[in-house]
């Protein structure tokens, strides 16, 4: 699933596409999933901003268009000439004569369109800070992580104690802090090691378009690049490129997870 990096690197993609357009029509698929993309038609595109996993694209009414990509929502702009593709779900019509469409594959993905209240999506008001803010300290990470007895990897994959980070991303992280991804309980060196293994790998993976295994794409197209420099995340079997022990695979709160035995001790 598009984690952070990914999802900032498609916001960066459609801000030429669509800030200050107008969309002029739209469609969707009848999915309640997917139908609100409709209610967008007649509005301009004012910004295009991002709130951990999901892309809040505002409109001159008030109104915003959130998307979550899911595990296979990918967002490209149509050209000329190009054959119809049965899995886009939804599509808006530009003023430039430009179609953004969202082809998504596995249908996980969703569009909705809210005012400034985003109760209405309980999953995006529940959010933690996000990781390059201020309020995401060290402090508050040793506080979030100690105040439950939930595993630490599967904290930071509930989007509660820090916004943005999925799978990947989380095994980077704590291999680089040197935190076992099952403790349950982290000191504060380790918080303040983890905090800014969050942010670093994070932010390296925008630099580097993202992290693409299978499905992620950019606007235009390509694959991110961050997936030939992952240190841990997929490489079980191949030596910690820090002691030379081979890292394992394990199950952690039933997601598969790499870690190194002799770095990460618990």
């Amino acid at each position: 699933m598009p984690e952070l990096p990914e999802v900032e690197t498609v916001r960066r993609g459609l801000a030429p596409v669509l800030l200050g357009r107008r969309i002029l029509d739209a469609d969707a698929h009848p999915s309640a999933k997917f139908r609100s993309a409709t209610e967008a038609i007649g509005t301009t595109v004012t910004s295009l901003d991002r709130r951990g996993k999901y892309l809040l694209i505002g409109l001159d009414d008030g109104r915003r268009l959130v998307v979550h990509l899911g595990m296979t929502g990918q967002f490209r702009v149509q050209r000329p000439g190009q054959e119809p593709d049965p899995y886009v779900r939804a599509w808006w019509l530009l003023d430039d004569d430009q179609t953004l469409e969202f082809r998504d594959v596995r249908r996980f993905g969703r569009i909705a369109v809210v005012g400034d209240d985003l109760s209405a999506l309980p999953t995006l008001a529940a959010l933690g800070p996000e990781p390059f803010d201020d309020d995401f300290t060290a402090e508050h990470l040793w506080a979030a992580v100690n105040r439950s007895t939930i595993r630490v990897k599967t904290q930071l994959l509930g989007q509660r104690v820090v916004a943005g980070v999925g799978n990947i991303y989380a095994d980077e992280a704590l291999w680089r802090a040197r935190v076992h991804p099952a403790s349950r309980r982290i000191t504060k060196p380790a918080a303040g090691r983890l905090r800014d293994a969050i942010v670093d790998v994070l932010a390296e993976g925008i630099d580097n378009g993202g992290t693409t295994l299978r499905d992620y794409r950019t606007v235009e197209g390509g694959e991110g690049a961050n997936q030939h420099r992952l240190d841990c995340y997929g490489r079980a079997g191949l030596p910690c490129p820090r002691c030379n022990e081979l890292l394992r695979r394990s199950v952690v709160d039933g997601r598969g997870t790499t870690h190194c035995a002799r770095c990460q001790r618990r």
